[in-house]
């Protein structure tokens, strides 16, 4: 039986656009509503709440390659690790459990 997870993989951008456009809706509102009327600053746009998300995440939450190490999540090393313990028939049925994901890396650093 093939693991539901790797079936839907294709929508996790979606949810990453759809939590920015809410995520962005609040900032949009809550300055309209609370800065506004509390230290008189001017009105904004969607847009512009949307980059002031996309600024406040480059100053203040610094870039997602940075905690990982080598460009990665911070558990990629581990994940690494286990793939390379693998055996290559444990590497196959993970292959096939997950419709050819993940591709070897051994066999992408050939090419």
């Amino acid at each position: 039986m093939k693991n539901p997870c790797c079936k839907f993989r294709f929508l996790i951008p979606v949810f990453i656009i759809a939590f920015l456009a809410v995520f962005s809706l609040a900032v949009y509102e809550l300055w309209n509503n609370v800065l506004v009327d509390v230290l008189g600053v001017k009105t904004i746009t969607y847009w512009q709440a949307l980059g002031i998300l996309v600024l406040a995440r480059i100053l203040f939450g610094g870039f997602p390659f940075k905690r990982g190490g080598h460009f990665g999540p911070p558990w990629r090393h581990k994940i690494m690790e286990h793939w390379e313990s693998m055996t290559p028939e444990q590497r196959e049925q993970v292959r096939q459990h997950c419709g050819g994901w993940p591709n070897d890396p051994e066999k992408k650093s050939e090419t």
